[in-house]
């Protein structure tokens, strides 16, 4: 397959292709010059600058980076197209829409008032220390980029064939490397290129394929059924899991962070909606552009071949450019993951005397790619594997308990969250290893990780209700 598409990439290809990428390296030294440096600045200013841009991200560059953050799984989002059609649109669309607009109206204005800098840190200030050390170890796995080093190996091997776990390896090493440049204010600027040119590609490609084979009729004459239905042959139960999935976002890191650091609760707000619209468009040209890949070429392995439909429609030069595109879409991902996975680590999870210093953070970095890779061999290439997995326990353990939190402030003690979580955790482990027959077959380990974790909030009420009315 990496034959079939070097052999229609042209020289003219490789030169818009490499300008794209000097100008995402551009951008970030842009950025990085920029930066404030304030002779009076404290240590806490300047751990608020690398960690969140000094709280100064303006509705331009707060949309720009949250939507390129947000979609480095281009390869899985098409797979689940090219293999169950519109199914696609609503797990990994519609269901996250609303996930969305509920954190904007719901989440934006209870979050700034704690001021706090990681969501872990939120956590230590909504419920305790303790909570705040689950969720940094809960956060940091949730965070770690395997699916999108899995998705940068793909790309790669796809390019120039070879092995995919060198393939993933490589790959991650080289954004480490460039990770190490900056803090959040790199990865913004970094950013808008990359917002600007994943979402030019993905219209691209859907043009030119509306263009050479006609629209829905060309659609509808050469695809399943099935794949025009909202479930796409799956049961309700599996479809639901992914909307239990996406209600993780309200418990995701990244989306925090820049919320954190936007210049005031009304930009974070307007531009989550903003973004909302950006990724319904996108959603509509990925989805559009895997269906007629399945329509004109039905037999391609299903993770690469949206990539390889789109390199046999376009012309030379936008082919370079599309290319480009696909791979910024992956790197605008990984590279703010590999970011938030070292702050996590560096900040919420070692002993507070590293906050402050910058090559803890550098280490954490570094280490985060490292596991990244080596996670991204047990799950074989298989990103919507990933999501589900990681998704899973995101959902079961935390969501519950703080959505909760905000709701009812000062109601769940800080012992209460941890054994909460740890329940979620304890029964969706043991369900996922269980044989895979009968019942266990029947139910996601994800309804039984939030049954455990809903359960385990009641008991823990009941017996903090008893004590409190023995000791008084």
């Amino acid at each position: 397959m990496s034959s079939q598409i070097i052999s229609q990439i042209t020289t003219l290809d490789w030169i818009v292709f490499f300008l794209v990428l000097l100008s995402t390296f551009a951008a970030i030294i842009y950025g990085q010059l920029k930066k404030s440096k304030s002779p009076d600045s404290d240590e806490e200013d300047g751990l608020l600058d690398i960690l969140l841009m000094g709280r100064k991200l303006t509705l331009p560059l707060f949309i720009a980076t949250l939507v390129a953050t947000w979609y480095g799984g281009i390869f899985g989002v098409t797979q689940i197209a090219y293999d169950y059609g519109i199914y696609n649109f609503l797990t990994q669309g519609v269901f996250w829409y609303f996930t969305y607009i509920f954190f904007a109206f719901f989440m934006v204005n209870r979050i700034s008032k704690y001021q706090a800098v990681t969501l872990p840190d939120l956590m230590g200030k909504m419920f305790g220390p303790r909570a705040e050390k689950v969720s940094a170890i809960f956060n940091f796995f949730n965070v770690v980029p395997i699916a999108y080093a899995i998705s940068l190996g793909l790309f790669l091997q796809a390019l120039f064939g070879g092995n995919l776990t060198v393939m993933v390896f490589l790959g991650t090493l080289i954004v480490v490397a460039y990770s190490l440049t900056g803090g959040l204010r790199a990865v913004v600027f970094s950013d808008i290129v990359q917002f600007f040119v994943m979402c030019a590609g993905v219209v691209l490609v859907l043009f030119f394929a509306v263009g050479k084979y006609g629209g829905i009729g060309f659609l509808k004459t050469n695809l399943p059924e099935a794949h025009f239905s909202a479930l796409g042959g799956n049961s309700i139960a599996t479809t639901l899991v992914w909307g239990f999935i996406a209600l993780s976002t309200l418990v995701d890191p990244n989306f925090y962070q820049r919320c954190f650091a936007a210049k005031s609760p009304e930009v974070a707000k307007k531009g989550i909606l903003i973004s909302t619209f950006v990724w319904f468009l996108f959603d509509i040209c990925t989805t559009g552009g895997a269906l007629y890949a399945r329509a004109v070429m039905p037999g391609l392995p299903s993770d690469k071949a949206y990539l390889i439909f789109s390199t046999s429609i376009l012309p030379s030069g936008l082919r370079g450019f599309v290319l480009a595109g696909f791979l910024a879409t992956i790197l605008s991902t990984l590279d703010s993951y590999l970011f938030i996975a070292g702050t996590t680590l560096s900040y919420d999870i070692l002993p507070k005397r590293f906050r402050t210093k910058k090559m803890a953070h550098y280490c954490a970095v570094i280490f985060s790619g490292l596991l990244a890779a080596v996670l991204s061999t047990a799950f074989s290439g298989d990103i919507k594997a990933v999501w589900k997995t990681l998704g899973s326990y995101s959902a079961s353990c935390l969501l519950f308990p703080v959505i909760l939190g905000h709701l009812f402030p000062g109601k769940i003690s800080d012992k209460q969250f941890v054994f909460t979580c740890s329940i979620g955790v304890v029964f969706t482990t043991i369900w996922r290893f269980l044989p895979e027959e009968g019942i266990v077959a029947a139910i996601d380990d994800l309804y039984i990780g939030i049954i455990a974790t809903f359960c385990g909030l009641i008991l823990s009420t009941a017996i903090r209700k008893k004590s409190s009315i023995f000791e008084g």
